[in-house]
């Protein structure tokens, strides 16, 4: 995902978030630009990582259906006269 493509009113919740954290956990207060380009770093370091392993998730999945429909397909197959399928 790219960060241009982020609706405007999530960026912001994000970084009011961001802010608010580390104000609280870290005692550390930073402006709204500096937030932003916080987020963008995170966001360009995390996505990534959770993209590949959501597409490693939905590659396993795909497998197992596809595996599932093998199995289902092969069990539709007609007996052949001398017995075998």
């Amino acid at each position: 995902m790219s960060v241009t493509r982020m609706p405007r009113e999530t960026k912001q919740l994000l970084v009011s978030s961001i802010r608010q954290y580390l104000e609280t956990e870290l005692d550390k207060e930073i402006g709204e630009l500096a937030g932003e380009q916080f987020l963008d770093y995170l966001l360009s370091e995390l996505i990534p990582h959770i993209y590949n392993g959501a597409i490693d998730d939905a590659r396993k999945l795909l497998e197992e259906r596809m595996a599932a429909a093998d199995d289902d397909l092969y069990a539709l197959k007609k007996p052949l006269l001398n017995g075998r399928r």
